[in-house]
């Protein structure tokens, strides 16, 4: 077997390892008013982003917290949109390609419960510096490529895009890093990954899931936003690329959706 193919065999077994937890939520029966609204600013090929979707933000899943919450995902981070509309990424082409795969996936699978895992494939694979092989998240999951593909093809991927920079760039306070993660309407700062807390806080429903109890206590609140975070992506960041060989690699990017349909 060539190394390559082990390589990706290895990845595809973590990963279904990894999964029986998040597709098996624990229900809790709450009404759409009372759930609390939770919203993750983030860019693909972001150490941090990638580390909290995959290490963070996955848990909600597995211990029931989804059940009281109204989880959207906004894949689109520092990216800038050029005068000829073109999106430039703080990563390169690869990160562009990603953020409107997910952007997609998210417009295709509606459901929180259908995008997610796919989302946390992706993201996965990124974390492990595997990102060139995120279609094989498809047969992973078992899910048809073609709805996806197709929107990215018809242009439908871009005008997501545009719409998740209009959000971005509309946010107050405007975002200053990446992931910048909000719990009804008030970022985290650097608390993010304290999310939980800030959620079973904001929660007024009766039916308190098990992760929320004795938790109240650990929320330090936010600090200042300008306090230097080595381990997230910063707007004013020029990153590029993820590797030394993604704007060799770039080029080829589209030729992938190519593959999918």
């Amino acid at each position: 077997m060539e190394p390559h193919r082990r390589r990706s065999n290895a990845v595809l077994l973590l990963l279904i390892v990894s999964f029986p937890a998040i597709l098996l939520p624990s229900p809790v029966a709450v009404a759409k008013e009372e759930k609390v609204e939770l919203t993750v600013y983030y860019e693909a090929l972001c150490p941090s982003s990638e580390d909290f979707i995959t290490e963070y933000l996955n848990k909600i899943f597995d211990n029931g917290l989804i059940s009281i919450v109204d989880l959207k995902l906004s894949p689109y981070g520092n990216a800038q949109i050029s005068s000829n509309g073109t999106i430039v990424c703080q990563h390169g082409k690869w990160e562009c390609l990603l953020n409107t795969i997910e952007a997609c996936a998210i417009h295709v699978w509606p459901d929180v419960s259908d995008h997610f895992p796919f989302v946390y494939c992706v993201e996965r694979l990124n974390q492990d510096e595997n990102y060139t092989e995120w279609e094989t998240c498809f047969e992973i999951l078992n899910l048809d490529s073609k709805p996806v593909a197709d929107c990215y093809r018809s242009g439908l991927g871009h005008k997501l895009e545009i719409g998740y920079a209009d959000e971005t760039m509309a946010l107050e306070p405007p975002h200053v890093y990446v992931p910048w993660v909000v719990v009804d309407g008030q970022p985290l700062y650097d608390d993010y990954t304290n999310f939980i807390s800030y959620i079973c806080k904001a929660y007024k429903g009766s039916n308190l899931p098990q992760a929320c109890l004795g938790l109240s206590h650990l929320i330090r609140g936010p600090r200042n936003a300008e306090k230097h975070l080595s381990h997230v992506c910063y707007k004013e960041d020029d990153v590029k690329s993820k590797s030394t060989l993604t704007e060799f690699i770039s080029s080829m990017a589209d030729s992938w959706i190519s593959l999918l349909a």
